[in-house]
């Protein structure tokens, strides 16, 4: 993840921020082993290649991979407290495709629309999934000390990180979670700091950006396009305010073609007008210049999520 705009193609990755801009009067709201024989292990790997040699994003599998190995360190941490734990399915990299500021793979949109079937999927598997169901049926005493030994609580001592665009987040410093990211990204509590900062900079450079004239360009030409086609949308994110509106009470079925529809149309228009290549390219620019002084924490963000990775490997393989 790169805590920018999720723009779509290949920077699918990107991370689920939530950003404010202007764009033409809109506010826009956005939701990147044994030693001495045989193969090297991945520790091994790790130390054999400089830091400043690898630093770079991780693509949507290798996020799938570090994620599932956060779900089985969570599970042996539960266990260890006397509790069971299911490991579920982490969000596919397919359906990571569609959290983009504007879709422009015209395939994507046809076979997903704006990815819906995976929300609700995922929403189900929430609701009626096995830790859930676990949790429900214990006693009320009892799920308070298991929420407790997944969560963590304040009385176990909080961290607080001030965030690049104005406002504090806390979590707290114990739990299973934060021990499964203490063994897989080396420290909880300088991880927490440096994600919390390097995927909070979109507020930044996005006023920049957005206000740039080649933005505003595209954009302009992106809603014509989408005016020749009988919809009246300024920018792609009116659409996503709307489409729960128009899909309401429809079946699965009808409410995905609601969804194909608009998508192609926003994806075509944004290869018409090339939106989303403009964007990509201004983000690479404006986030430059407007972030250089958090780059120390950008360096260690991506430096601990390789280093994850890694772990990851070891961890999923075992």
């Amino acid at each position: 993840m790169r805590g920018g705009i999720m723009w779509s193609g290949d920077r699918s990755s990107a991370v689920r921020d939530v950003l404010g801009a202007t764009v033409m009067g809109a506010t826009l709201i956005a939701v990147v082993g044994m030693a001495g024989c045989g193969a090297a292990t991945s520790s091994e790997k790790r130390d054999a290649v400089r830091p400043e040699e690898r630093l770079r994003e991780l693509t949507a599998a290798e996020e799938v991979l570090v994620e599932k190995a956060e779900q089985l360190l969570v599970e042996e941490c539960m266990e260890k407290a006397g509790f069971r734990f299911w490991v579920t399915e982490v969000e596919s990299v397919e359906s990571r495709k569609g959290s983009v500021f504007v879709l422009d793979d015209v395939d994507w949109a046809k076979e997903h629309g704006y990815g819906g079937r995976f929300r609700r999927d995922a929403e189900e598997a929430r609701r009626n999934g096995p830790n859930g169901t676990y949790a429900n049926s214990l006693t009320q005493e009892e799920r308070a000390r298991y929420r407790a030994v997944l969560d963590g609580t304040p009385s176990s001592g909080m961290l607080s990180v001030a965030l690049p665009g104005g406002g504090t987040v806390r979590t707290p410093r114990d739990s299973c979670h934060a021990r499964a990211k203490g063994r897989l990204y080396g420290d909880f509590k300088t991880w927490f700091r440096v994600e919390k900062i390097a995927t909070n900079l979109t507020p930044l450079y996005v006023p920049a950006l957005t206000a740039d004239k080649r933005f505003t360009k595209a954009l302009a030409a992106w809603s014509r396009c989408m005016d020749g086609r009988g919809r009246n949308y300024s920018d792609p994110f009116e659409i996503r305010a709307e489409l729960d509106l128009l899909t309401d009470g429809l079946s699965g079925a009808a409410a995905h073609a609601v969804e194909v529809g608009l998508a192609v149309d926003e994806a075509e228009c944004a290869e018409e007008s090339s939106l989303a290549d403009t964007a990509r390219a201004l983000e690479d620019e404006y986030r430059a210049q407007k972030t250089r002084r958090y780059g120390e924490e950008i360096a260690a963000f991506q430096r601990m999520r390789l280093t994850a990775l890694d772990r990851a490997e070891d961890v999923v393989g075992a």
